[in-house]
This record gives structure tokens, sequence and C-alpha cells, in this order.
């Protein structure tokens, strides 16, 4: 009996009666164990096969149960051998059913038989399950040595090297079991870490950017190498056109308005000679100017139309100890 929700008497004494049961006089498996000083110990036990009663001749299915007598009465090497002893409920007989651990099955000893349903296929016509061929001639002995020669030959050219090999791998792998949990677990914890960053990272991105959760979000990795690309792209295309634009004014630095009038109206081609001077590169050089040209005849046109016959800025530039003419450049002033 516990002691949990029971009423417990005001002379119980732990230290003496130790439990309930010792109190009351009760043994923990109650009226089970009213033959405990035999040896017996009442249980409940199902038939396993089908037995006809040897006092009143019924026949009692497998599977019925009763309230068994177990005792042991023997051992096969460490295992024990239980008999139960049962009384018939049909009539006032007792059977007897031992266990027998040679053959891993159940024996009927005394007070009963078993039913033997055991289907024979010689008696019926057929062949035994071993034997297929009937007409098969018996077994020679000689071949039947040789075989076990090859056998053992297998043995110990081919399983014998595999198991000795396999034994030192696993005397490899577990000579250290402790470091090798160690370097697992550490492993393993990395990786959570890892997961949970980035899992707390993309919840931090869906929620800024009002997303669903349940979206799944393309790897970083695969983000910035196809940003990287598309940025060397851009790059590449960047640099070039600011090239093409340095070069060309580099030909417009130090020329007059009516030079570069000249120029502008000559077109591209005038303009790819005078480059092809300064080393431009062929992929730049050779490229075909589409709306570049129509701009560039544009501009020309509208500086032809607007410059005047005579430009102030270049009156009395000419100087005698020189003998050269010299322009002066747009908004400078020279000193006298």
């Amino acid at each position: 009996m516990q002691g949990f929700n029971r009423w417990i008497p005001p002379d119980y004494d732990p230290k003496k009666h130790h439990t309930l049961n010792d109190y009351h006089g009760k043994k923990a498996l109650g009226d089970r164990e009213r033959k405990r000083d035999q040896g017996i110990l009442i249980t409940r036990f199902e038939l396993p096969f089908n037995i006809w009663c040897g006092t009143c001749n019924n026949h009692i299915g497998m599977g019925v149960r009763y309230n068994a007598e177990k005792k042991k009465i023997g051992n096969y090497y460490s295992t024990p051998i239980y008999s139960f002893r049962c009384k018939c409920h049909l009539c006032d007989g007792w059977f007897e059913i031992q266990t027998d651990p040679k053959n891993t099955r159940y024996v009927v000893t005394s007070g009963a038989r078993k039913q033997e349903q055991d289907w024979d296929p010689e008696e019926n016509g057929g062949f035994a399950a071993h034997e297929t061929d009937p007409d098969k001639p018996p077994d020679d002995p000689l071949a039947a040595l040789e075989k076990t020669a090859i056998q053992k030959q297998t043995v110990e050219t081919v399983v014998k090297p595999r198991i000795e090999a396999l034994q030192g791998l696993s005397e490899h792998y577990n000579a250290d079991p402790y470091a090798l949990s160690v370097k697992v677990r550490k492993k393993f914890r990395e990786e959570k870490k890892a997961d949970k960053r980035k899992r707390e990272e993309d919840d931090d991105f869906k929620t800024k950017w009002a997303l669903d959760k349940d979206l799944q979000l393309v790897p970083d990795e695969e983000v910035r190498a196809e940003a990287k690309e598309a940025w060397q792209a851009g790059k590449r295309e960047f640099d070039r056109e600011a090239g093409a634009k340095r070069r060309a004014l580099e030909l417009d630095v130090g020329a007059t308005p009516v030079a570069r009038a000249s120029r502008l109206a000559a077109g591209p081609s005038s303009t790819s000679k005078s480059s092809s001077s300064l080393r431009m590169p062929s992929r730049i050089a050779n490229s075909k100017p589409s709306s570049h040209s129509a701009k560039s005849t544009l501009a020309s046109t509208l500086l032809m139309n607007s410059l005047r016959k005579s430009d102030p800025f270049l009156q009395g530039s000419s100087r005698s100890n020189s003998g050269l003419q010299k322009e002066k450049l747009p908004g400078l002033l020279v000193k006298k």
C-alpha cells in the first residue's frame, strides 16, 4: 500500500514499520503472494495454442487466460524454466504447461494434450518444403566436402580480411569517443548559431519591408555575387564613357570657337582621326556613333550661326616682335 492520499494511523512509526504494508501485515502483491513460501506466484497466463482438456475432454481455444501458478523448476544454461499450472474453467481438472528454452516453445506436460495442426505435404500428395525435385539423387559427400573447402578458402581470403579492416576502422574512429563527441558538438553549435543568426536577420528584413513571414529569401551569397557582377559591368561602362569624354575634352583645350565649329561641322570622321593620334583603344575608336553624330551636327550648326564676323576678343592680339599671330583665350586680360 502506498502512503499517498491515505490515512496514517497515529501509532504508525516509520522506523519500526517502514511501510504501511508492514504496519497492516500485508504484502505488496497482495493475494498473489499467498503461496510465496512454496515458490509459487499467481500470474495471468494466456494459452499459446489450442489444447484438449484431459479431465473433461473439452476443447480450449488459444488465447484463453487463466490465473496460473507460476513456478521455477529448472534452468537451461542461464535461462530459467517455468511451469504454469492452470485449472480448467469447464471442470475441476488441472493441467500444466512448461517453457522449453532449448526449442523456444511451450510444452504440455500433464492434464491436457496439444491440438496438432501441422500440415504434412507428403501425406497430401505433395513434397517436403526442402525437397522440390522427387528425382533428385542423394547428396554426394565428396561434393559437400569440396563445397566446404571452397567456403573455408573464401572465409580466409575475403571475409576475414574484410572483418579485420572493419574492426581496425572501428577502433580508429572509436579510440577517443570523448574527443570525437566534443568535435561533433562544437560543429553542431557553430552551425546552430549561424542558422539562428541568419534566421533573425531574415525576420528583421521581412519586418522592415512588411514582407510575408513564410516568404523564402534568396541567400546573401547569390545576391552579393550577382550585385558584384552588375557593379563591375557598370563600372567598366562608366570608365569607358568617362575616358571618351576626357579625350574629347583634351581635343577641345586650346582651340578657338571657329576651330571647334569647323571640327564639329566636319563630322565624327575628323574626331575619330584626331582621336586616333592619341592612341585611343580600338573598341572606342572603331565604335560607330549613332546619336552622338546627330548631336554633334546640331551643335556645330548652332555654333556657326551664333558666331560673329569679328570677334572682339581677337582684335589687337598681334605683336610685332614675335611675328606670329597668337590668339587670346576668352576672358583673360593681358597686362601691358
